[in-house]
């Protein structure tokens, strides 16, 4: 151990330092080998230090103490002022945050060709009123830079990086659903109704089918999956705790919960975006992710979205497990889908006078918007077409009212009241049917003449909507130029200051 009054090797002593050291008397240095002014004799001691002093130092003890005054109507007044106000800044200088266009100032590297920005799906999409909020765009970002707004839909929350996904699967920009159609369910699939494996007029028997759209078949089909085990939780539509009537996604993984959301919606929930499993991890099975296995129940865009996804090995950010657990999916049948706020808000409450409180049931039936009330009465039979100004302008292209990638369809179109019509389109709908079908009250389709009836004035009127060619044929998805040239979207929105 080393006595303290030793000095440690190399490091000068506090007591040199003090007490003179090899500094001498009056040689203007206080012994410890620095220049710092001081005297032996106890005279004004500076540290001369970037230009400055110790002023405050006099004869080795602290005096007076001398502070800077605060600059004066420089700051900012965050009472009452304008939060996002400059303030001080030098004349001619503009401080604003620099738009996307700040890239190209920064460095000289071109961007690649190919590569597409969610920029463009902004510009061709979503600000052209085009967006049908099926969540795809939120599933198939590998950076989870798209999050959802305050108004439903797609926006940037982080810096876009180029991939094009967004804008490669999006079933209203760059995804040729046409062909995702002949990919999934073969040639046939591009015609009529489609070819599907069986076709029933089916509804449930138990007791609480009363609070089921129509026969109840999709919460029964879900359900037995559940029992059998083949799937551990499915993605439904619940009603949002905050507003009536607005449908939310919500992963049901028992009976109690599939039987309690049943029934449906008219509005879309952004589905596709709230697959990350670290969302519902607290009501999973304990089990690696990559071993679960869901069902999602959709619209017909929202599963030709899941399917295009889950056909190429590529990663999508926190999503990834949520796409790749998707294992059985029922498509709802659907001609075109509502802006909650302009159906329930607008049409409803405002023009009509039921709020949105009132509503017990929502359904459209045989061209009809029926609204009953929370007893079961009646409140409104009005023709749909009265209700297309709060309808998705982009449901307006879509011709797959049968849903042509789904495993299995479910809708209301070509059975009588109380059954719900089911095409069955592959083996694992088989499956799924089959596990249901001793509970069920069924028989062969009573009308498909109506559904394929349907189906072709979909179309027609998808033709006359649809801007760029529907060709099956064609690559699976749309170059941004291709559609640009179409829609007359921006050419390059990504290089403005967006």
């Amino acid at each position: 151990m080393t006595d303290r009054d030793e000095p440690l090797p190399g490091v000068p002593s506090v007591r040199e330092g003090v007490e003179g050291g090899d500094g001498g008397e009056g040689d203007g240095r206080c012994g410890a080998g620095c220049t710092c002014g001081a005297d032996d004799g106890g005279g004004d001691r500076r540290i001369a230090a970037d230009g400055g002093g110790a002023v405050n130092v006099r004869d080795r003890s602290l005096g007076p103490i001398t502070f800077t005054p605060p600059a004066e109507g420089t700051s900012q007044d965050v009472e009452e002022g304008d939060p996002t106000e400059r303030v001080g800044l030098p004349e001619g200088v503009d401080l604003d945050t620099p738009g996307y266009g700040i890239r190209r100032e920064m460095n000289d590297v071109e961007t690649p060709d190919g590569k597409t920005w969610f920029m463009e799906l902004d510009a061709a999409v979503i600000d052209a009123d085009r967006c049908i909020q099926c969540g795809t765009c939120v599933a198939a970002c590998p950076s989870d830079s798209i999050g959802v707004g305050d108004d439903d839909l797609p926006e940037l929350v982080k810096m876009c990086t180029g991939c094009s996904l967004c804008w490669d699967f999006c079933p209203r920009g760059g995804l040729r659903y046409e062909r995702q159609w002949k990919i999934t369910g073969g040639d046939d699939n591009v015609t009529g109704a489609g070819d599907p494996i069986t076709e029933f007029s089916a509804k449930v028997t138990e007791e609480w089918r009363e609070n089921a759209q129509d026969g109840g078949v999709v919460t029964s089909i879900l359900c037995h999956l559940l029992d059998a085990g083949e799937i551990d939780g499915a993605l439904v539509a619940t009603e949002s705790d905050e507003e009536p009537w607005k449908a939310e996604s919500f992963l049901a993984t028992t009976p109690e919960e599939l039987v309690e959301n049943a029934g449906s919606f008219y509005n879309q929930t952004m589905a596709l975006g709230d697959l990350d499993p670290d969302r519902w991890a607290h009501k999973l099975p304990d089990k690696p992710v990559e071993e679960l296995s869901l069902a999602i129940v959709g619209t017909p865009c929202e599963i030709e979205g899941i399917r295009a996804l889950r056909d190429f090995d590529w990663a999508y950010g926190s999503q990834e497990a949520g796409v790749r657990a998707i294992e059985y999916a029922i498509a709802l049948m659907c001609t075109k889908n509502f802006n909650y706020y302009r159906l329930i808000g607008e049409q409803l409450a405002e023009k009509r006078g039921i709020l949105p409180e009132e509503i017990g049931k929502l359904d459209v039936l045989h061209g009809e918007m029926r609204v009953y009330g929370r007893e079961g009465e009646e409140l409104l039979v009005e023709d749909v077409r009265n209700f297309h100004g709060a309808a998705l302008k982009g449901c307006d292209e879509c011709a797959d009212f049968t849903g042509y990638c789904a495993d299995v369809t479910v809708g209301s179109v070509g059975s009588g009241d109380e059954y719900s019509s089911v095409i069955v389109r592959t083996e694992k709908g088989l499956k799924a049917w089959n596990l249901a079908e001793p509970d069920l009250d069924y028989h062969d389709l009573e009308d498909r003449s109506a559904v394929g009836g349907l189906q072709s004035w979909d179309k027609k009127k998808a033709f006359e909507s649809l801007k760029r060619p529907f060709d099956p044929d064609a690559p699976r998805f749309v170059e941004y130029t291709e559609f640009a040239e179409h829609y007359g979207a921006p050419l390059n929105p990504h290089e403005g200051d967006h």
